[in-house]
């Protein structure tokens, strides 16, 4: 093996970073006026969505970010029908009381959600005849 294929096998060597996302408004362009009162609590969930899956018509009460790990999620605005599209390597800040879904048509997505609420609150609260998110 010669000198420049150990180098190539090898792990990296430095460090590196790379900013997904830093934005103080949701996908739709709905600002983020401010934080929740009271003793933070920040929430991590990992979620998997089957193919051709929904979930329920929902709202968060803080902000929240979806860094999506593999597959396509597609969120849908209830209000406005507008519709925004994250695939793998991409992140999306959700709306705040503000009606919408997210779903997947022929392949599965996997995705992680950072949550940044207080101490008792619910992550997502489901609309009026709509089963919870989780």
């Amino acid at each position: 093996m010669t000198e420049k294929e150990k180098t190539t096998d090898a792990q990296p060597t430095a460090i590196a970073h790379q900013q997904v996302l830093q934005s103080g408004t949701a996908w739709n362009g709905q600002p983020y006026e401010a934080y929740p009162a009271g003793k933070p609590q920040i929430t991590v969930m990992r979620m998997s969505l089957p193919a051709n899956s929904e979930l329920p018509w929902h709202t968060h009460p803080m902000p929240n970010t979806a860094y999506i790990l593999s597959g396509q999620l597609t969120i849908e605005d209830k209000q406005s029908g507008e519709i925004y599209q994250a695939g793998a390597g991409q992140a999306l800040n959700e709306t705040i009381n503000s009606a919408h879904r997210g779903y997947t048509t022929d392949q599965p997505a996997e995705l992680v959600i950072f949550y940044a609420g207080v101490e008792g609150q619910e992550l997502s609260l489901p609309l009026p005849g709509e089963e919870a998110e989780f």
